[in-house]
């Protein structure tokens, strides 16, 4: 009887370290949203190595449970975020329902993949659906009583909200909740999690605040601040003032204990015409600044010291999300794992310089283009141009397993080489990036770590 008291006792203690561990590993992450709505975007078993060797990146969020990247994701150390679907909500308030979820969607996985929380919805109080919403805060309950019943203790349970839960944020000290909702839902929602030791999780968008006269403030430049009268304390920033109005929302109704997770930010690279928030410049610097500033941990001027899981928007561009241009250009990498600009997350150097911390990567280069696949064009046609120009004399070792351009290990990357070898040899005339119209020319230079283009 002795014995096996004490042999529970260790199992329990050893439980708790694991739990400990397991939350102390995410606390500093820096994270990336991995989206899926492109047609060109590579499997997630290469993403899952492209993250793991190639860089700073410790934790990735999906907007659902997709199964193969789940399995991508096992045993890489890499922790995972999953999303219940919107339109589950109401079903999930159920406990069985609630279960089979689980046992569907989670404990297949885990351990294995670090599936450390699991958000409820997506930004539902932003989505006047009175269903989802009156049922959210139960089906976070019912999903953890689920995980807890299936002898999993250690992944969270929580819900992203956009800035909009807010009724008042500025000054950032007056951040007040939407009346109805701050007692009715947000309430329930921080005691919960105040319960059960998770976050609350906002998504915190300057760009979505930007005007050409708070450019400076909305992208970590240099300005003249904005004052708080109730506080005293001048905002050089639009990003802290953001989460400082969110904690002070949830201080007014006694939860400023509870832990923030920013669950999305970012800023788009391209936009339609006559959007001057966008650039390639300011994408960059926001990034840059904004990495460098949670690695940093120092925390907001309500929250000094704190440090804030982050995660980026988004991982790729993604060719198949529909709206304005801007929806399709919040990536950091293209399909081919190539950067689009440098953000400060890769291992191999590139990192953001300077005061800003977000210096681009790579940037044109004038007098000098390169020929890469235009987007969109099939990885047969691709095949076609690496057959082609490796039968032209374009030595094609370097995409061979071993070689300094194999990795990423897919056709529109290998094409990027020998395409733009072919063009750099064969004369560098516009003709020479055709490819039976699949070429494009660009003064981005696509080379990246060992992968160097003439």
């Amino acid at each position: 009887m002795v014995a096996k008291t004490n042999l529970s006792h260790h199992r329990r203690l050893l439980l708790l370290v694991s739990t400990l561990l397991h939350l102390f590993t995410t606390t500093f992450a820096i994270g990336v949203n991995y989206g899926t709505l492109g047609n060109n975007l590579p499997p997630p078993s290469q993403v899952a190595n492209f993250i793991k060797t190639q860089t700073i990146i410790d934790s990735i969020k999906i907007f659902d449970t997709n199964h193969d990247i789940l399995n991508a994701f096992a045993n890489t150390g890499i922790t995972v975020t999953v999303t219940v679907g919107n339109g589950d909500i109401p079903s999930l308030a159920n406990l069985n329902s609630a279960r089979g979820w689980v046992a569907a969607n989670i404990a297949p996985f885990h351990p294995q993949t670090r599936i450390n929380r699991i958000v409820v919805g997506n930004e539902i109080m932003a989505t006047a659906n009175k269903p989802w919403i009156s049922n959210l805060v139960p089906a976070m309950r019912t999903i953890h009583k689920a995980l807890l019943l299936a002898g999993i203790r250690n992944v969270q349970v929580t819900t992203p909200h956009s800035l909009g839960i807010l009724s008042i944020s500025e000054p950032p000290s007056a951040g007040q909740f939407r009346r109805g909702f701050d007692r009715a839902i947000f309430a329930p929602m921080l005691q919960f999690l105040r319960e059960t030791k998770s976050p609350f999780m906002v998504n915190p968008y300057p760009y979505f605040g930007y005007s050409p006269k708070m450019a400076n403030y909305a992208l970590f430049k240099r300005n003249r601040g904005v004052h708080d009268r109730y506080t005293g304390i001048t905002y050089t920033n639009m990003y802290d003032a953001m989460l400082d109005a969110t904690y002070s929302a949830m201080r007014k109704l006694g939860y400023g204990d509870v832990g923030i997770v920013v669950g999305e930010t970012g800023w788009p690279s391209v936009c339609d015409p006559g959007q001057p928030a966008c650039s390639m410049e300011n994408a960059a610097w926001f990034n840059g600044n904004l990495v460098r500033r949670a690695r940093q941990g120092k925390g907001t001027p309500l929250m000094p010291n704190r440090r804030f899981e982050t995660y980026l928007f988004s991982l790729f561009n993604e060719n198949l999300k529909p709206g304005p241009t801007a929806e399709r250009n919040w990536g950091l990498f293209r399909p081919d794992f190539s950067p689009i600009y440098d953000a400060g997350i890769l291992r191999n150097g590139q990192r953001g310089s300077g005061r800003g911390g977000g210096r681009q990567r790579p940037r044109p280069t004038p007098g000098k283009q390169w020929c890469v696949p235009k987007p969109g064009v099939s990885d047969q046609a691709l095949q076609a141009n690496i057959d082609y120009a490796c039968s032209q004399g374009v030595d094609c070792k370097p995409i061979q397993p071993g070689g300094a351009c194999f990795d990423p290990n897919n056709v529109r990357s290998h094409a990027s080489y020998v395409m733009n070898f072919f063009y750099q040899t064969h004369g560098r005339q516009a003709f020479n990036c055709d490819f039976s119209n699949t070429g494009v020319l660009t003064a981005v230079n696509p080379g990246h770590g060992t992968c160097r283009f003439v």
